[in-house]
């Protein structure tokens, strides 16, 4: 049976143009590669050189081994020095979806630094898991979800990125304005401007008025975050935003005031695989992600 090393000792013949050099260029004996050679011979019954030519030529079947050599030993080395990468920590998949539906302006930034410094990490946002995306994460679909809301499980690890508030944002000149901080009696007359995401995973219902059993007047989801804002600072109603998605925009014509004595705060993570907490890929993108963190 035919095996990567003859391919390249019909290779190497082929380039040296006899036995002899072609044998100290593999480092072996003239003799073994000659009985190399023979034992092909012998297993396909067919001569694959014409041994009265110099230099040595290749009969038809020879030519198709040596045609095999040129397609095959380029994937097989490509393919070595890729998994020699993977086994080193300088390759890797990091396919990420986001539990966050305003991280992607902060974490494209973070993924045009890492791609440039591991060219050889697969990376993939995949934005149809939404916000299912800890089951896909556990069951290998996933690499990394950004997330505020960790769950226990042996597989999987949250690892927490940076601390942030989430603030109430309203028009300037709004009655609420006057208010020190926000309770949620507050919101009971006010539209409340929202993402697109069930109430269920929305801190602002889950930890604020759902305890308190207020209901806002009426609620209008908004997908983009600028619009929010707009409509806000046009007083088509308030919204809970989370203090660096704030920081990070150039709109006026609102302030902010915390929900409660204490604010709402919370804590944005990377959840991983425990299998890949190890990984020097993984590990660099989390730096990456925490050194961006959230914006000044």
């Amino acid at each position: 049976m035919i095996e990567l090393r003859h391919l390249r000792s019909l290779q190497a013949i082929e380039r040296e143009g006899s036995l002899a050099r072609a044998a100290e260029t593999l480092h072996l004996t003239q003799s073994a590669l000659s009985h190399q050679i023979k034992a092909l011979e012998r297993y396909y019954g067919t001569p694959l050189y014409l041994r009265s030519t110099r230099p040595l030529a290749l009969t038809a079947a020879g030519m198709r081994l040596l045609t095999l050599a040129g397609e095959v030993l380029p994937a097989v080395d490509a393919a070595d020095a890729a998994l020699r990468r993977v086994a080193d920590g300088r390759a890797g998949r990091l396919h990420i979806a986001i539990e966050c539906h305003a991280c992607f302006d902060w974490l494209l930034p973070v993924l045009d630094r890492y791609r440039q410094d591991w060219p050889d990490v697969e990376i993939d946002i995949r934005p149809g898991f939404g916000f299912d995306a800890v089951p896909a994460l556990a069951r290998g679909d996933l690499d990394l979800v950004i997330s505020s809301d960790p769950r226990a499980g042996r597989e999987l690890v949250f690892e927490p990125l940076f601390d942030y508030e989430a603030r109430l944002v309203l028009a300037d000149g709004h009655p609420l304005a006057r208010r020190e901080f926000i309770e949620p009696a507050d919101l009971r007359e006010e539209t409340l401007i929202t993402y697109p995401i069930e109430r269920s995973r929305l801190d602002v219902f889950a930890k604020f008025l759902q305890p308190a059993g207020v209901e806002p007047r009426a609620i209008r989801q908004v997908e983009l975050t600028a619009i929010i804002l707009l409509l806000v600072a046009t007083r088509k109603g308030v919204a809970v935003l989370p203090d660096w998605v704030l920081a990070a925009s150039s709109q006026g014509g609102f302030i902010t005031r915390p929900l409660g004595p204490g604010g709402m705060r919370g804590t944005l993570h990377a959840a991983i695989r425990r299998s890949d907490g190890e990984a020097a890929w993984m590990q660099a993108f989390i730096a990456d992600c925490r050194a961006k963190a959230a914006p000044a």
